[in-house]
């Protein structure tokens, strides 16, 4: 799993650790147990501490568990890696927080039953109490009904967000590469995924239209929409990118939701694509902030009052401290500093959970 996690093929690991490729496959497969000199040789080369690779097995969340929108635009090194990421994400650093906090339990409803994912954006809008207006923040709502919210620290923008089901808890990973509109929409498409296949693996190009339906109704609803989209012959490049701000979306997946909603004919759809294009909005946004976790915000507010440090934290779960920063960056404004003076994590975990409720 580490090798996965940094990208590497045996051969390539061989190469790095001065260890044979027959060795590590005996190690690989638990055959063998590495000597403390090979142990401390793939610990150098792994970039992860020798205690990793003697601890407990890591449950690794499968290849057909996650639902990755686009596998033609990765290489199975990227694909490898980030499920790997989220491995560690869920079975080490969020079940070390569970053990700590109570976090909000997951209400995420099945939608399976809805042909329309404009009528199940519709419903699950319903369903927890939004009504008409925009979403402030993606990940706070998402938090607030039990879905666990990580960063996918893999060095590629082209690696989309994925979900995965796992023991009855719904978590989504998010490339933080992306720009903040960019993310905001996979978070709602991932959410698609988890309500509309719920534990089903989708891979097909059908299921992934319906989850960018779905993220599209629901982040920008058709009477919000409507009732703020001007009439057509005001419509301007300068009038989307001051209605952009209102839903949190790039330019172009607002003009797409106008086409959809037949503010725009297909004719002034295309010729906005266009405009937008030429102005740069494909590539880049004018970047609004990023959407945080509050869950992550309180509960390394509450361990940074009790003196716990992220080396204490990194050294408990038996990886790095960058390591452990990777899969928050982006969503919590700082790490758990480090500092010379820290206790370990037994002497300062209070003896009842810290009680947590992520707000709307």
């Amino acid at each position: 799993m580490a090798r996965k996690r940094r990208g590497l093929s045996k051969t390539a690991l061989a190469s790095a650790s001065k260890i044979s490729v027959r060795s590590l496959g005996y190690y690989e497969s638990g055959e063998v147990v590495p000597s403390e000199e090979h142990g401390q040789l793939l610990a150098s080369a792994l970039g992860l501490p020798v205690e990793f690779f003697f601890g407990p097995d890591i449950e690794e969340i499968a290849i057909d568990a996650a639902s990755f929108r686009s596998l033609s635009t990765m290489t199975a090194s990227q694909r490898d890696s980030a499920l790997a990421a989220g491995s560690f994400a869920v079975n080490l650093l969020c079940k070390w927080i569970e053990e700590r906090f109570e976090l909000p339990e997951p209400s995420v409803p099945s939608l399976r039953g809805f042909d329309d994912p404009e009528a199940a954006a519709r419903a699950l809008r319903a369903e927890w109490r939004l009504g008409e207006r925009p979403i402030k923040n993606v990940v706070h709502l998402l938090e607030a009904h039990g879905v666990r919210v990580f960063s996918l620290p893999v060095d590629s923008a082209s690696v989309d967000a994925f979900s995965v089901w796992h023991r009855s808890v719904p978590y989504v990973f998010l490339n933080p590469k992306k720009s903040a509109e960019r993310g905001r929409f996979d978070s709602a498409h991932e959410l698609g995924h988890l309500s509309l296949h719920s534990h089903g693996t989708p891979r097909s190009r059908e299921a992934e239209l319906e989850a960018d339906a779905f993220a599209s109704a629901f982040l920008m609803p058709a009477g919000d929409v409507l009732a703020h989209a001007p009439r057509r012959g005001a419509m301007s490049v300068a009038t989307i990118h001051r209605l952009k701000k209102r839903w949190g979306v790039a330019a172009i997946s607002l003009v797409h939701r106008f086409k959809q909603l037949r503010i725009l004919t297909e004719w002034q759809y295309r010729s906005f694509c266009i405009q937008l294009s030429q102005a740069g909005y494909r590539k880049r946004e004018d970047e609004m902030p990023r959407d945080s976790s509050q869950v992550f915000a309180k509960v390394f507010d509450t361990l940074r009052s009790e003196g716990l440090t992220r080396t204490a934290i990194a050294r408990d779960l038996a990886l790095t401290p960058a390591e452990v920063d990777s899969l928050l960056v982006g969503l919590v404004m700082a790490s758990v500093p480090s500092n010379q003076n820290e206790r370990a994590f037994s002497q300062a975990t209070p003896k009842d959970k810290s009680h947590l409720r992520a707000v709307k």
